[in-house]
Order: C-alpha cells, then sequence, then structure tokens
C-alpha cells in the first residue's frame, strides 16, 4: 500500500506590501495558523507596527529582498536569486504570491527553490494592462509586453492561479498568459465582516469619501472634476480622498492634489485608517478604470454605505445599479456628477441604499468564505 503523501505544514505567503499582510491578509493567515500550518510571511518593506501586527496573527515575519514597483533586470534577477535562497532555507512545502511581484518573481524564486506547490494570487492587472495599447506611449506598450513575458514565465510554474472575476481571467487567457486548467475564479477576497460593521450616515452635509493610491487609473482626477460640479452647485458638499502618493508611472504628481485641496474642491488627509472617515461619510465613491474586486469599496459596503462605481471589471461586481448604488461609465466626469448629485438632492436614499450594501456585503463579501477556498486550494490538492 503507497503511503499517502504528507500534508504541507510550512507556506510561505509574499507580497510586496507589508502593510497589506497585517491589514488585509489578517483573517487568512489567523485560519492557516489554526490548521497548524507554520506561515512565513515575507515583504521587502517591514517596520515596526507591520511586523508586531503579523506576529500577532501567529505568521513569522520574513524580510526579503525587493521593490515593489519598478523593472531593473539585474536588481530583479539578484533579487529573485535571494529570495530563491531564503525558500530553500525556510524549506517551504507551499508558497502563494500575490500582487505583480510577488507573483512574477517570487514564483519564479519558489521553483528555482524547489518549493512543490507553487500559487499565484492576480487581484487586478494593473497600470501597464489599462487603456488599449494605441493610447499607450512606446515605454509602456514595451513594459507590458515584458510583464507579459514574466506572467507567462512564471504562471507556466504554478499549479493553480487565482484570479478575483471572469472578466481577468479571460485577458489572460486571451493574451496565453496562464492555462485554462489552472484559472481559478475566487471572486471577492472579502472583508472581516466582524470588524467592518455598519455605522449611521452622516447625511448633512452629505459627505463622499474615495480612497486609493492617487492614480489616474484609480479615477482620482474624475472625483476631484465631479466634486467641482458638485459643489458649484451646492457649496456644503463635502469631498474627501484618502490615500498617499506612489511610485507609479501614473500617480497624481503632489502639486495636482494639493491644488484640489486649496480651490476648495476636497479634503486630503493622505494615507490615513480609513474606518473614521468612512463612519463620517455619506457615500462611498470609486471611479477606477479596472479593478479585480476593489476590497475598499467592499469595507464600505460592510458599514453600510451606498456606493458610486464604474461599469468596468471588478467594480461592477459591487454594485446593483439602483439597490446600494449607482454605476457610471468610467472616465465620465458628468456622469459621475449626475450620480452624485441624485444623493445629494435626495439624502432619503442613502440610508435605505446603505442598509442593501450591508445585505449585500453579507450575502457575498464576507472574508471567512474566500479564505476557505483559497486554504482549500492550496493544501488540499
Amino acid at each position: 500500500m503507497s503511503t499517502p503523501p504528507t500534508p504541507p505544514q510550512r507556506l510561505a505567503l509574499i507580497s510586496s506590501q507589508a502593510f497589506s499582510l497585517a491589514n488585509f491578509r489578517g483573517t487568512l493567515i489567523s485560519s492557516l495558523v489554526a490548521r497548524g500550518i507554520e506561515v512565513f510571511a515575507l515583504a521587502p518593506d517591514y517596520d515596526d507596527t507591520t511586523r508586531s501586527a503579523v506576529a500577532a496573527l501567529g505568521a513569522k515575519p520574513i524580510d526579503y529582498p525587493g521593490s515593489r514597483t519598478g523593472l531593473n533586470p539585474v536588481r530583479d534577477l539578484l533579487d529573485t536569486l535571494r529570495l530563491a535562497l531564503l525558500l530553500r532555507r525556510l524549506r517551504v512545502d507551499v508558497s502563494l504570491g500575490y500582487f505583480i511581484k510577488p507573483v512574477t518573481f517570487g514564483t519564479i524564486a519558489a521553483w528555482l527553490a524547489g518549493v512543490p506547490r507553487r500559487f499565484a494570487m492576480i487581484e487586478g492587472l494593473g497600470y501597464v494592462f489599462i487603456g488599449a495599447d494605441e493610447q499607450q506611449g512606446l515605454a509602456r506598450r514595451a513594459l507590458r509586453g515584458l510583464v507579459k513575458r514574466l506572467y507567462r514565465f512564471a504562471l507556466a510554474r504554478a499549479r493553480k492561479v487565482l484570479f478575483l472575476n471572469d472578466d481577468d481571467i479571460a485577458e489572460f487567457k486571451r493574451a496565453g498568459l496562464v492555462e485554462a486548467d489552472k484559472a481559478v475564479k475566487l471572486g471577492a477576497i472579502g472583508v472581516d465582516l466582524d470588524r467592518w460593521l455598519p455605522a449611521p450616515p452622516v447625511l448633512d452635509p452629505v459627505t463622499f469619501v474615495m480612497t486609493a493610491r492617487l492614480l489616474r487609473e484609480k479615477g482620482v482626477v474624475e472625483y476631484a472634476g465631479a466634486a467641482r460640479m458638485v459643489k458649484a452647485r451646492h457649496p456644503r458638499t463635502r469631498f474627501i480622498l484618502l490615500g498617499g502618493l506612489d511610485s507609479n508611472p501614473g500617480v497624481i504628481p503632489r502639486a495636482e492634489a494639493e491644488a484640489w485641496v486649496q480651490q476648495g474642491i476636497l479634503e486630503w488627509p493622505g494615507h490615513v485608517p480609513v474606518e473614521p472617515w468612512l463612519a463620517q461619510a455619506s457615500v462611498y465613491v470609486l471611479p477606477s478604470y479596472r479593478e479585480g474586486v476593489p476590497r475598499s469599496t467592499q469595507e464600505a459596503m460592510a458599514m453600510a454605505r451606498p456606493v458610486i462605481t464604474t461599469d468596468v471589471p471588478g467594480c461592477r461586481e459591487t454594485v446593483q445599479d439602483g439597490e446600494n448604488g449607482f454605476l457610471v461609465p468610467a472616465r465620465d466626469t458628468e456622469a459621475l456628477a449626475a450620480a452624485m448629485l441624485r444623493f445629494v438632492e435626495r439624502p432619503d436614499l442613502i440610508p435605505p441604499m446603505g442598509q442593501a450594501s450591508r445585505r449585500i456585503a453579507e450575502a457575498r463579501f464576507d472574508a471567512k468564505r474566500a479564505d476557505a477556498l483559497i486554504i482549500d486550494t492550496v493544501l488540499g490538492e
């Protein structure tokens, strides 16, 4: 009689942001630890706060060499080799990478290290994939081609690849980046519904909140433009923009964001905890050009906020138009302003639509469901 395979015991969760491990992967890490799995949480940018938060979840925070963005072939090759040596020393038997560099270079490093079970999670297509080729400059088209080659090479060495929506699966299949039998639809990552609790909305003045890195692809410019239009008719309306600057090529210049503040269009507290601001909000807004399934929207829905978002992959999965918010075309400032005005001029819509958001979050965006599918995928085969 053959001996059954030994179940996995040591898992490397590879990220490019320690903050995301501490704040967005807590329920997953806790669930893995509860199953007796030794979890190594790898990131290149730990500080004392994130290190303590990850350790409190039961994982071992591990630094590894790398950068979150940018492509420097020599540096990235050396970092990949160093990561491979680290994974070999840790003797992990499962790796799971998310974000573009952990998915590509992290999966390649795990393959070089001989990690037997390698998985990747695609949470969105990112800067280089958004927009048609004819709209992109030569450098961006070249970068897109390089990233595609990296994905193709890395994902060929993954056992399964988790996606958040059908559109991204179709895009990766169409481009030949992933084999059909490797793609697994996870759906939304979900949020901890015991943490993100409903709160009464602020109705006077009507207050809109957007949470995103200050990138053009997130629709930040459209948000500011719509805010300008709405405030011209209803000057007491508040617009909050939460999020920091970024090294991504699509970043909004600091001077542009500061000008919006100086002109009285919006408030920009920066990269701060979002719960207190959502508690002060009436409506959540995300006019992004494309997402996986945005966590920020799920958090707002769990707190019973109506949502205005774009009718694009990932975003449209969060809103039932007219029930818990409104869908608008991407890159359409006037349509976004019109949707905002519906709430400003009919604030009585806000409480029932917010309650609908919470019901949808409870039905579709519970992190426990997504965690169970991830764990079954990476440990169950």
